[in-house]
């Protein structure tokens, strides 16, 4: 178990907050670009019985992108979260909550389980996440992961790590603490569903033309 210390921040020009993490030297972490699309499923009872205790169920499926090494393969990562301890309950104004998580072989045999003790998979999302951290020399960043998120609702960058590092970073990338989001990506999407008067769905991209 580890406990998940994080916010997210909303990315209105991709290139300027690019050029400010070339500024502080941030590296990319992974092969190739760096850049691994997500498929994520959630999964709950009929009743919602995991949600309504603010407890998260996942399988979520990483593929890199760009050129990959021979025999390389999807990694399929099972997490489990439990509720989350919101701003107001956190000096920092940072979202914290316990999580575990492991990686599994058979996706299919995980989804047959979960299937098997009543629960399906009710809500899918991806994304394409692009991980950094900062160069060595930047100590008190040891631990700071540096995530930017491409999704269907827009582009967000995830801070995840020490509450001194996050707020640090945060700071140099040119946001305040009222621009810290500390809502899940699903919570997000039905905000943006009633926003729009939409039923919800998946929080997908549409096809390309």
């Amino acid at each position: 178990m580890a406990s998940e210390r994080e916010i997210k921040l909303r990315v209105n020009d991709v290139k300027t907050l690019k050029r400010a993490l070339k500024r502080l030297s941030a590296k990319l972490v992974g092969a190739g670009d760096g850049r691994v699309h997500e498929w994520n499923v959630i999964f709950d009872t009929p009743q919602g019985g995991l949600a309504k205790h603010g407890q998260l169920l996942r399988i979520r499926r990483e593929t890199p992108q760009g050129k990959k090494k021979k025999g390389e393969k999807a990694r399929i990562i099972l997490t489990f979260k439990q509720p989350a301890v919101g701003a107001s309950d956190d000096e920092y104004g940072h979202k914290i909550r316990d999580e575990f998580e492991t990686e599994v072989e058979d996706e299919g045999a995980l989804r047959r389980i979960f299937e098997g003790l009543g629960m399906s998979g009710w809500f899918s999302y991806e994304k394409y996440r692009t991980t950094m951290k900062l160069p060595g020399s930047a100590k008190w960043a040891k631990d700071l992961l540096i995530e930017l998120d491409e999704t269907p609702l827009g582009t967000f960058l995830e801070l995840e790590g020490p509450a001194e590092a996050i707020n640090r970073v945060a700071q140099k990338l040119g946001y305040a603490k009222n621009d810290y989001i500390l809502k899940s990506y699903l919570a997000l999407y039905l905000d943006e569903c009633r926003r729009r008067g939409e039923s919800p769905k998946n929080m997908v991209f549409g096809k390309k033309d």
